[in-house]
């Protein structure tokens, strides 16, 4: 008689008993599991702001975050007039601040915006290069710059001055204006560019706000006279179609508050006429 011996290995009676529950209960306990709890969605917050407030409102921004765990701030910062195109554009924005009224005004009436508030004033200023700090000491001194650099009138800081050349007028001569503009070489689109080509020696002088001067150290700044000097006005508002209008409202209440007006004077910028 041949017998046939399996070359598989044989598994207890018993074993396999209790492999087969252990299975089973495992496959009971899957079931049962309670589902993993979906990730919170991060809340966002999107800001135009005037190219003017980069620094103080990154800070504000860093600030506000402390306090809002998770929430994700994407800042837009350019010249006012390039952002009120893209509001009117429809671009997404939850809180816009400008660097005038005007423009802001602009938004409001077309239905962009809804119930700005002020919540920071700014000084033009006369920023001087290296090259120049020698020979330009006061406002009158710009007639004789050959290069100089400022905002388009589309731009507030453009406007503002070439009301500031206007207000100058009485004092420094009806031609005042007309010699400056002679040797202006370029009008640019927001703040910083003027402030740019003064610091790279491009230009020997521009207008900027004390602010941004305040960001070169190595630049001279002169000061120009309360008589003739305009003070810019930066109002604050919620888009009427803010994708987050919640938080948008939460981000002009901060920006209003006591912290944030201190963070703004450490930046140069001087409060609003009525109280926050």
């Amino acid at each position: 008689m041949t017998f046939h011996h399996s070359n598989r290995s044989r598994v207890p009676f018993a074993l396999r008993a209790f492999i087969l529950a252990l299975l089973a209960f495992s496959t009971a306990c899957k079931k049962t599991e309670a589902p993993a709890p979906a990730q919170a969605k991060a809340e966002t917050l999107v800001v135009f702001a005037a190219a003017s407030l980069r620094e103080s409102f990154a800070a504000l921004g860093e600030d506000f975050k402390r306090t809002h765990t998770g929430l994700q701030i994407t800042f837009n910062f350019a010249g006012t007039q390039e952002l009120r195109t893209q509001v009117e554009q429809g671009a997404a924005v939850d809180a816009f601040a400008s660097a005038d009224q005007r423009h802001m005004q602009e938004l409001v009436r077309a239905g962009h915006l809804a119930d700005p508030t002020t919540f920071a004033r700014n000084e033009p200023v006369l920023v001087v290069s290296r090259e120049a700090a020698s020979s330009i000491h006061a406002l009158a001194d710009l007639a004789a710059a050959q290069r100089i650099v400022i905002g388009t009138p589309e731009v507030p800081i453009g406007r503002y001055t070439l009301q500031i050349l206007d207000r100058a007028v009485p004092s420094l001569g009806a031609d005042f204006r007309s010699k400056v503009e002679a040797h202006v070489l370029s009008r640019e689109l927001n703040v910083r560019q003027v402030l740019t080509k003064v610091k790279l020696g491009e230009a020997q002088a521009g207008i900027v706000y004390r602010t941004d001067a305040l960001t070169t150290p190595e630049l001279t700044v002169v000061p120009i006279a309360p008589d003739i000097n305009v003070i810019a006005e930066y109002p604050i508002a919620v888009a009427v179609k803010a994708p987050h209008p919640s938080m948008g409202r939460e981000w002009v209440a901060y920006v209003r508050s006591a912290a944030g007006q201190a963070t703004l004077a450490r930046a140069g910028f001087l409060p609003p006429v009525s109280s926050p």
